[in-house]
């Protein structure tokens, strides 16, 4: 299923990519009655987009709770949580370092910003994008939920990470009386894997009408006019993927290779639907038919997708500095030390939504008296960088959590990557889901 799926997706986008260049050829008449049939075309094709990523928003928040609060009774002890948590966190800053660090001397190097030849945006114009500056008492008290009711409704992660390690812990401590919950939520851990199983039957359709939408309303003429920029950043995105599987590879040796095979699906869907969200589940399956345990892959994947977003930080330090250069703004070597460290704070609890970076981005330019409007020039092809970026914080966030798995013991044998075990249901990994999370005690 997981290799006829892949099949389908990469289908969809190829179609998506030719139906959407074809309708803007056809349509396009700059400006005029053509334009505006060619948005309300790509309006429509947004509904189906809209439904898919509905679908799958509607599946994240039970599933991180069930997973996670199963993966924590299953570690046996509150010590080996603290210990998971630690290692989790260093490898975040260190990723968060090394993802922005590439960014900035990339962007030196290339300096897709000087000489542009574009007709700049005023200094003064708006991006028309909401600007929050950090601040610790919000981000801090954000981070507890004041409802649970309310967090999964909102899906805001980080918060439903932290009452579920409260419910873990508490079921831990309670013991044996809490065994009818546990053995509850390993149902509901199948119960949700299936159900992804079915959502992701869509996944083909929506990835065409994306691509589709995005092509026919933009036009391959805004590529080319900023196709520099897009060269580069997408250079520095192969350059991070290199370097995580490069560390990847000193720490789990030729395995590299399975781990490669076993993500392709959730890379597509992350790169196709440019939302991190989307992949998340098949990023899950993937890891555990890899052999990251759950326990660790349940517990890791959550926290990565509020502070793990190699692809996402990356970017911004490129498209600050590219919108400097494009102004003239010169940053000294310092400053441009000091805006790396402040992304690094800044973009932590970045929603993996489509263009959220872009709101970080638009708080942290102020900050070096660097125009807004400059924003005005990638918006236009955010949508192609996007793919991207999300494609590589899926690979960030499963790194992340199989070297975790290696420190704390090791990977367990994997499964087939292409063959489904017989008479496991399609999509459920390692056949039974809930066997899957018992074994890990």
């Amino acid at each position: 299923m997981a290799k006829r799926l892949t099949a389908y997706i990469l289908f969809g986008l190829v179609a998506g990519l030719v139906v959407g260049w074809v309708l803007n050829a056809s349509l396009d008449d700059a400006g005029g009655a053509g334009t505006a049939q060619l948005k309300d075309i790509a309006g429509y094709f947004s509904i189906v987009t809209a439904l898919f990523l509905r679908l799958i928003k509607m599946i994240i928040a039970p599933l991180v709770f069930s997973t996670l609060v199963v993966g924590i009774t299953h570690m046996g002890d509150t010590s080996a949580l603290g210990r998971v948590g630690l290692r989790a966190f260093a490898w975040f800053v260190g990723a968060s370092l090394l993802s922005l660090t590439v960014g900035l001397i990339l962007v030196n190097l290339l300096q897709p910003g000087v000489g542009l030849g574009l007709p700049m945006p005023p200094a003064d114009a708006s991006a028309g994008l909401a600007k929050a500056s950090f601040n610790l008492k919000d981000f801090i008290s954000h981070i507890v939920p004041a409802s649970m009711v309310e967090a999964m409704a909102t899906n805001e992660i980080l918060q439903i990470v932290v009452f579920s390690v409260f419910v873990g812990v508490a079921m831990t401590a309670v013991g044996e009386k809490a065994a009818p919950l546990t053995r509850a939520l390993e149902a509901l851990v199948s119960v949700m894997l299936q159900i992804t199983d079915y959502v992701m039957r869509f996944a083909p359709i929506a990835v065409f009408a994306a691509v589709a939408g995005t092509l026919a309303e933009q036009g391959p003429s805004v590529i080319g006019q900023l196709a520099y920029f897009m060269a580069s950043v997408y250079a520095g995105l192969a350059s991070l993927w290199l370097l995580l599987f490069g560390i990847a590879f000193l720490m789990i040796g030729p395995r590299i290779g399975q781990l490669i095979r076993y993500l392709r699906e959730p890379i597509l869907v992350g790169f196709s639907t440019a939302s991190s969200e989307a992949a998340f589940p098949r990023t899950l399956e993937a890891l555990d038919r890899f052999g990251v345990p759950p326990r660790i892959a349940s517990f890791v994947l959550p926290l990565g997708y509020s502070f793990n977003l190699d692809g996402s930080m990356m970017y911004m330090t490129f498209a600050s500095i590219f919108i400097a250069q494009a102004y003239g703004v010169e940053l000294s070597l310092g400053q441009q030390i000091t805006m790396l460290l402040v992304l690094m704070v800044t973009s932590k609890g970045v929603a993996g939504v489509p263009r959220a970076s872009l709101v970080v981005i638009a708080a942290t330019l102020s900050m070096f008296k660097i125009p807004e409007a400059g924003l005005l020039l990638i918006l236009a092809v955010d949508h192609f960088l996007d793919m991207g970026r999300t494609a590589t914080n899926v690979i960030g966030n499963a790194i992340a959590a199989t070297v975790i798995a290696k420190w704390e013991g090791g990977l367990d044998a994997p499964e087939p990557a292409e063959i489904e075990p017989p008479h496991a249901p399609s999509g459920h990994p390692r056949g039974d889901a809930p066997d899957s999370f018992r074994d890990i005690g």
